[in-house]
């Protein structure tokens, strides 16, 4: 593992190295130096299909033309049989193009031996700056092998102010899956335990019918009484029993265990919850929900190694089937009614660490609220995190000898609304995190934005490094 220097974390980080980065031009100084430096420390080869794009950003729009040269330096990987680039290197130098006007510049990574393993390794060094009152300065150096990464800047989408989306970050890969979070409605887990999950991020509610087996019987009649009950946000405390706990215990599911006793597995009226918003929300705030999605009565049942899924719109005498494999690859296997089939939505178990997302959470006193900008971890995939306050340690100081591992939790709502002040729009900048993945790699991790530049919410990010 290379040790690494406390860097850059976004693309303003590179502003930070000097004194007026914050500044207008109007007040740059004469000798600010021209800086280009690589926009990340490194990549992961094992995540890389076929190609992939290193970026490198300016600290300035660039006033003339130029050249970067940048040497690689290779181990168990030869050029032009195991990967190449472009620019195209020669003698194992590339030499990338300065335009004026621009203030990014990009090298595409091609890799050509799918087989490249963890004895690889090419780094791409910045020798020199040909521009006028340039300066190596920052992250000069980028490691491309198939070790943990070493740390970035992340800014997820997440759907503005909206927030259509749930976004899956995977830390050692620096990779994001995102999908429409009302994409799905029940997740159904791979694990020991025959389990159903609801979707929290569009603010569903079940509830078991006491005493109806035969899901064809069921008739509005049965279930208006409660379906002023069976929702989120009502305000009374006695509506948690209608969702799934929020700390992700799999056993705390609002839908209990799926017995291998037939009769002993009841209907259920679910809230389908809310569409995704559409509205635009006055600066600063967020519109989640959208019309509201409707009602189902579903069964589960157990077969063989399986679940059987049964579901019907309330008033059917008649409903649909279908039977649903556990994959132990992931922690469930996804349900939409929409499509009446089975979704991909999580990435693999062990490939996520971190999750930005509405969600449905609980208010001490008045039951089952929603939540935007929201972050959970994947505590059934063995990630475990915990808070830091700056009151007791330094997130630019703090080091692998600081962990203290007893913190850990699996309480996936360790960061989930914890991380923002959304009165003033702003991250807390008194506190950090503490990540640890399922393949024990251990990040620290630090949100810098929650609304973007105009104000508008819904634009988070964040650094994270690597201790070693």
């Amino acid at each position: 593992m290379i040790t690494i220097k406390p860097y850059m974390h976004s693309i303003t980080f590179l502003l930070m190295i000097f004194l007026v980065s914050s500044c207008s031009e109007d007040t740059k100084l004469e000798n600010d130096p021209f800086v280009i430096a690589f926009e990340s420390l490194s990549k992961n080869l094992i995540n890389i299909k076929d190609k992939d794009t290193i970026s490198l950003v300016y600290s300035d729009i660039a006033y003339e033309t130029g050249t970067v040269i940048i040497e690689i330096d290779d181990i168990n990987a030869i050029y032009g049989i195991d990967y190449t680039t472009k620019p195209e290197a020669s003698n194992h130098i590339i030499t990338l193009s300065i335009n004026a006007g621009e203030n990014t510049n990009t090298i595409i990574f091609n890799k050509l031996n799918p087989l490249i393993d963890e004895t690889t390794s090419i780094a791409l060094d910045i020798k020199s700056i040909n521009h006028s009152n340039s300066s190596i300065q920052g992250n000069s150096s980028f490691l491309l092998n198939a070790s943990a990464s070493l740390g970035s800047s992340i800014k997820p989408n997440v759907g503005g102010p909206n927030q259509g989306y749930q976004v899956f970050i995977d830390l050692s890969s620096e990779s994001s899956t995102a999908i429409q979070r009302d994409s799905w409605d029940l997740g159904f887990y791979s694990g020991d335990n025959f389990r159903v999950t609801i979707n929290s991020s569009i603010y569903m509610a079940t509830a078991q019918l006491l005493g109806f087996t035969d899901i064809d019987t069921v008739t509005q009649n049965d279930v208006s009484g409660l379906q002023g009950q069976v929702a989120v946000g009502t305000f009374n405390p006695e509506n948690t029993a209608y969702i799934d706990a929020p700390n992700g215990n799999i056993l705390e599911t609002a839908i209990n265990e799926v017995s291998e006793i037939e009769e002993e597995n009841k209907v259920y009226l679910v809230n389908l919850g809310y569409e995704i918003g559409t509205d635009t929300p006055t600066i600063g705030s967020a519109a989640i929900t959208g019309p509201h999605r409707g009602w189902k009565k579903i069964r589960i049942l157990k077969k063989e190694d399986k679940y059987l899924l049964q579901y019907a719109d309330i008033d059917d005498t008649t409903h649909q089937e279908i039977t649903i494999s556990k994959n132990s690859n992931y922690n469930f296997s996804f349900f939409s009614f929409n499509t009446n089939t089975v979704v991909s939505v999580e990435p693999e178990k062990e490939q996520w660490d971190i999750s930005l997302t509405v969600f449905t959470n609980i208010i001490e006193g008045a039951g089952s609220y929603g939540y935007s900008d929201f972050v959970t971890h994947n505590s059934k995939g063995a990630t475990l995190a915990y808070m830091l306050k700056t009151s007791t340690t330094n997130y630019t100081e703090f080091a692998l000898s600081n962990v203290d591992y007893n913190l850990f939790s699996d309480n996936q709502t360790i960061i989930g609304a914890n991380w923002r002040d959304v009165f003033s729009g702003t991250p807390y900048n008194d506190r950090f995190f503490i990540i640890q993945d399922p393949n024990e790699n251990i990040y620290k991790l630090n949100f810098l934005a929650l609304t973007n530049s105009n104000g508008e919410r819904g634009y988070p990010e964040f650094e994270y490094e690597l201790l070693q």
